[in-house]
């Protein structure tokens, strides 16, 4: 679809495997349109070659490094085992390293997904890929369904085994209407702590973390204010504020209409799909996680208690769950 579009560069070696390294694909603005491009940015773990690639996609408001620790435990086991495995963490435009869009009205899933075949074209022609996974966390899941869900979409392969966190074809509105009420009203602060302790007030039911967790977690959702600002500490949230402009223009009849598209979408999913949900979600909620075991691709549920929306991946048991699936 977009590999014409890609500016494909060699694939790097000469890093350890159990660190990440930073990389760009070029895609376009427009979906199938040549115009203008844009950059993004990925986190590459473990063998650049390697056959297996398993691509870890984030949520809303986060970025490619909420991954390290799942990606740097993947990677150290499948050393251990002789496995060739790369891990990819992109920052989905207009977050983390990745360029802001010109027109706010690309931020949505359909612009994502077409970006996450420039990303896998791209890592095609540096490596072939043979076995391709998926972890999509909120957001990240929906693009996950997008693509899975697509009969003709050009993946390099078909996707062998989906994990879907914390996500499903049914978003609850009132969860949708609490994210809405912060997304994209960034503050500057005046150092790192001062930054985690807002996320905290807005991302407690991520779950129990350690402050040394979380103080990690947040280490990447910052970013100086300008050069001037970077002298002096002052700090702010990584994304484009307009990354709200198409949120804030869903009302409850419009998420309706598109819940019936995501239903469809899911029941042509044929990836073995693992389903993580917090066991306090307020997005994902019981029922539909129950209907997404019945239906599709007919889910395997894990429930994760003291957790709402949505686990992180770091705690050891969610860890375990998602690496005995893959790696299985």
């Amino acid at each position: 679809m977009c590999s014409f579009l890609c500016i494909i560069p060699p694939a790097c070696t000469d890093f350890p495997m159990n660190e990440p390294r930073l990389n760009f694909v070029s895609c376009p603005d427009a979906p199938g349109g040549a115009a203008s491009t844009h950059q993004m940015a990925y986190w590459q773990w473990g063998d650049a070659a390697g056959g297996h690639v398993v691509l870890c996609v984030h949520g809303l408001s986060r970025q490619g490094r909420d991954f390290d620790t799942l990606a740097r435990t993947l990677c150290d086991r499948s050393q251990a085992a002789g496995l060739p495995l790369r891990v990819v963490c992109p920052d989905v435009v207009g977050r983390g390293q990745s360029d802001w869009l010109k027109d706010p009205a690309g931020y949505q899933i359909s612009f994502y997904a077409a970006d996450m075949l420039c990303l896998l074209a791209q890592l095609h022609a540096q490596a072939p890929v043979r076995t391709l996974d998926w972890v999509g966390t909120s957001m990240g899941g929906l693009i996950g369904m997008a693509l899975c869900g697509h009969a003709q979409a050009p993946l390099p392969q078909p996707v062998r085994k989906l994990v879907l966190n914390d996500v499903g074809p049914t978003l609850e509105w009132s969860a949708l209407q609490r994210i809405g009420a912060y997304l994209g009203k960034s503050g500057v602060f005046d150092n790192l702590q001062q930054a985690a302790d807002a996320m905290w007030a807005i991302s407690s039911s991520f779950g129990p973390h350690t402050p040394e967790q979380w103080l990690a977690l947040c280490s990447h959702m910052v970013k100086p204010v300008d050069a001037l600002a970077a002298a002096y500490g002052k700090l702010r949230l990584h994304y484009d504020p307009a990354i709200a402009h198409a949120f804030g223009l869903a009302n409850e009849a419009s998420t309706l209409e598109s819940q019936a598209i995501l239903w469809q979408l899911y029941e042509q999913i044929k990836a073995d799909t693992l389903l993580l949900r917090g066991a306090q979600s307020d997005l994902l909620s019981s029922r539909t996680a129950q209907d997404m075991q019945q239906r599709g691709p007919h889910a395997r549920l894990v429930e994760f208690a003291g957790v709402g929306h949505a686990p992180t991946l770091i705690a050891s048991d969610q860890l375990a769950v998602v690496i005995d699936f893959l790696l299985s």
